[in-house]
């Protein structure tokens, strides 16, 4: 089969952990001998899944198709999980474990969102300084490139690739985008939009590779992991707008132990309240407590 499609010297041959002896040694050694041309460039293994340390199998009972984990995850945020540890290791899997996946790809694509929305609404009159960057974010940038490059140099490792350098980078773009509201010279500004779109594009990039860039865009993708939030909370969006309502009017009668009491209450169920000015939104989160398992 494998010569058939991909004739008989092919780059990658993959398969679980537990095949490299007896299974995949028999093979090479089959393959070699029926034709010396065989060859195959490299050979990895996948580690297992676990489900609360025990290996996921149908027999034991504890087994889950990526249909039923999507139902209540967005794919994007199962694919977070999945690169969260070395692709040759075990991975464990666990309810909180996708809810801080969840949690970590909305942090990432609200800040992109934030940043294609700001560098959009910003009016630049000289296209000859809009390529100037900062000291700061070329380092960010360095910094981001050399350790994405050597960490999937070694072995496709990407266990640690969205920590480190990637959260400097979202950092860096936070940071900016606030300063970016603040009254400032033309060249200080185009200076920092430079920067922006510099390290935006990196970040991307990064993500890109992953396959964690949505081929749509960021607000649907968001809207997407709040749906998925609601359903997991039990509830639907109009539930949450009137506990907002509720808290508002309770803040308003000084009734703060109803208010923090309201914001309590949501936070257990993977809803988080932003108080921004008068107004009041909200964004799922990791449940407070230990969420129902699936």
């Amino acid at each position: 089969m494998s010569a058939r499609y991909l004739t008989f010297k092919f780059d990658i041959h993959g398969g679980g952990i537990d095949l490299i002896f007896p299974h995949h040694e028999n093979e090479i050694a089959q393959n070699r001998a029926a034709c010396q041309e065989s060859c195959v460039r490299y050979w990895m293994h996948n580690g297992h899944v676990t489900i609360n340390n025990e290996e996921m199998s149908k027999s034991s009972g504890n087994f889950l198709t990526i249909r039923q984990i999507t139902e209540r995850y967005h794919p994007l945020a199962l694919r977070h999980f999945l690169i969260s540890a070395h692709y040759r290791s075990p991975l464990n899997y666990s309810v909180m474990q996708l809810e801080s996946a969840s949690d970590s790809i909305f942090n990432i694509y609200q800040t992109l969102l934030d940043c294609e929305v700001a560098l959009f609404d910003v009016f630049q009159e000289d296209d000859g300084e809009k390529d100037r960057i900062s000291a700061r974010a070329q380092l960010c940038f360095k910094n981001l490139q050399d350790e994405f490059y050597a960490r999937m140099s070694d072995d496709l490792n990407t266990s640690h690739l969205l920590t480190g350098a990637f959260q400097d980078a979202l950092k860096f773009i936070n940071s900016h985008l606030n300063m970016l509201k603040k009254k400032q010279p033309k060249n200080q500004q185009l200076v920092m939009i430079g920067s922006l779109r510099k390290i935006e594009n990196k970040v991307k990039e990064v993500l890109k590779v992953l396959g964690l860039l949505p081929r749509s865009g960021f607000s649907q993708v968001l809207q997407q992991l709040k749906d998925k939030a609601l359903k997991r909370a039990g509830l639907v969006e109009a539930d949450v707008l009137f506990m907002i309502e509720k808290r508002t009017t309770a803040r308003k009668n000084k009734d703060f132990s109803m208010s923090d009491q309201i914001r309590a209450d949501l936070s257990t169920r993977g809803i988080a309240l932003m108080d921004v000015g008068n107004e009041t939104f909200w964004r799922p989160c990791v449940p407070v407590c230990n969420p129902t398992a699936l």
